[in-house]
């Protein structure tokens, strides 16, 4: 019983702030999937490609400025974000290389095809990304033993 009234009023990670790179990531996710979207609704004709690659944009920058304000962060359990974050990455890879294959085997060429491929980049890492985060931001942070102070005689 004690340890559970421990456990409630120590201070925890989800006391802690942490920057919004979650949630950047996620309208990262976001802009790409309005801007595939919007592409797929002009098939089979060519998409008009000005507000996909707007949007594009805007999920690089929002990307962007998650992974800076990451790298930024200290005290934070990095060892279990990477472990997350490899497995993820691997599963989404995966995933993206299929979508992009049927793209491919569709006869899709030119811009649209890359417009596509870059978006398809942009969601392979911003899932992984959130979930990663999203693990090792609830995690304990790593043990940093405490440095004593001697008293001087």
């Amino acid at each position: 019983m004690s340890a559970t009234i421990e456990a409630a009023t120590s201070p925890s990670s989800t006391s802690r702030r942490f920057p919004p790179v979650g949630e950047l990531a996620t309208f990262a996710l976001a802009m790409v999937v309005i801007g595939g979207i919007l592409m797929a609704s002009a098939v089979p004709r060519r998409p008009p490609l000005a507000l996909p690659i707007v949007l594009l944009g805007v999920a690089v920058i929002l990307m962007a400025v998650a992974v800076v304000l990451l790298v930024r962060l200290s005290d934070f359990d990095w060892t279990t974000f990477f472990l997350v974050l490899r497995w993820a990455l691997l599963a989404y890879v995966i995933a993206a290389g299929m979508i992009e294959y049927a793209f491919v085997r569709d006869h899709t060429r030119g811009a649209p095809l890359v417009v596509v491929s870059l978006m398809l980049v942009v969601f392979a890492t911003s899932v992984p990304l959130i979930i990663a985060y999203t693990v090792a931001r609830f995690a304990s942070p790593p043990h940093r033993p405490v440095a004593r102070r001697t008293a001087s005689a």
